[in-house]
């Protein structure tokens, strides 16, 4: 309770579960009795979700089940061992098919984090030109997840009374104890995308296109970066930007992740 972690900010008991059957870094990972955890395992498993929530997010929503995440190999101490992707801000400058592909895979993979089969809701807290990578393949993930909130839609978040006041013993070690908490009711759908039209979509897709295109999408984006604007016109601006990138995208051999799929198929 109380941990500083956006992962932990709106706890559910259902999401708590799913942390300590996944947990890897135990002899027994994933026993259904769950007793495998002695106490040195759970002050490292406090620790790590106090410190850095990225690898325990790569354990408990895997690659290999459809998340964006990359693969998680392992860790030691404070080194995490993941599968290598390049940042996303190496592509601002990349030809004009090659940022709309990447500007669909962002806007895909934010919609898949608000709805999808498990009925959790991720939000970001920050982005920046770190948070999303690209394998060699081109295909785009979540590169840094430590600064991803969740919330279960299936059960809502449990918060005791009291909670947001209290402090644990790791969290202030790393962060402020005075910052103030984020409220689980005040985090809408719309609340990751305002980020990214503001701070990732802008430098991606500027000046790249032809006019009156971009002018189109520059227009879109400033209409999704607009935080008075309420989810339906936030989610119709986000619809339009997409039906403008999509002729926008190239089929070749560049993009291994949907080539040669994209041949025959509109999906991709």
């Amino acid at each position: 309770q109380g941990l500083s972690s956006p992962m932990l900010r709106c706890p559910s008991q259902r999401l708590l579960d799913r942390i300590v059957r996944r947990y890897a870094e135990v002899p027994d990972a994933g026993s259904i009795y769950m007793d495998h955890l002695t106490d040195r395992d759970k002050l490292r498993l406090l620790y790590t979700l106090s410190v850095n929530s990225h690898p325990i997010l790569l354990q408990i929503f895997p690659d290999v089940e459809g998340w964006p995440f990359p693969r998680y190999l392992g860790s030691c101490g404070r080194l995490v061992v993941s599968a290598s992707t390049r940042p996303l801000r190496d592509f601002y400058d990349a030809a004009p098919d090659v940022a709309a592909d990447l500007a669909l895979q962002l806007l895909t993979v934010l919609r898949s984090m608000g709805t999808n089969d498990l009925n959790y809701f991720f939000y970001f807290t920050h982005v920046d030109a770190g948070t999303f990578g690209v394998f060699s393949n081109g295909h785009l993930f979540i590169r840094d997840a430590s600064t991803l909130g969740i919330i279960d839609k299936e059960e809502g978040s449990q918060l005791i009374d009291g909670q947001q006041e209290y402090k644990d013993i790791f969290s202030c070690l790393t962060v402020d104890c005075q910052s103030p908490f984020v409220s689980c009711n005040s985090i809408g759908e719309k609340h990751s995308l305002i980020m990214v039209c503001q701070e990732l979509l802008p430098k991606l897709l500027g000046g790249k296109f032809l006019q009156p295109m971009q002018e189109k999408i520059d227009s879109f984006l400033q209409h999704c970066a607009d935080g008075l604007a309420d989810d339906q016109s936030i989610n119709e601006a986000v619809a339009r930007l997409t039906d403008l990138l999509k002729p926008l995208r190239s089929c070749d051999s560049r993009f291994a992740y949907r080539y040669p799929d994209c041949k025959y198929s509109d999906k991709y």
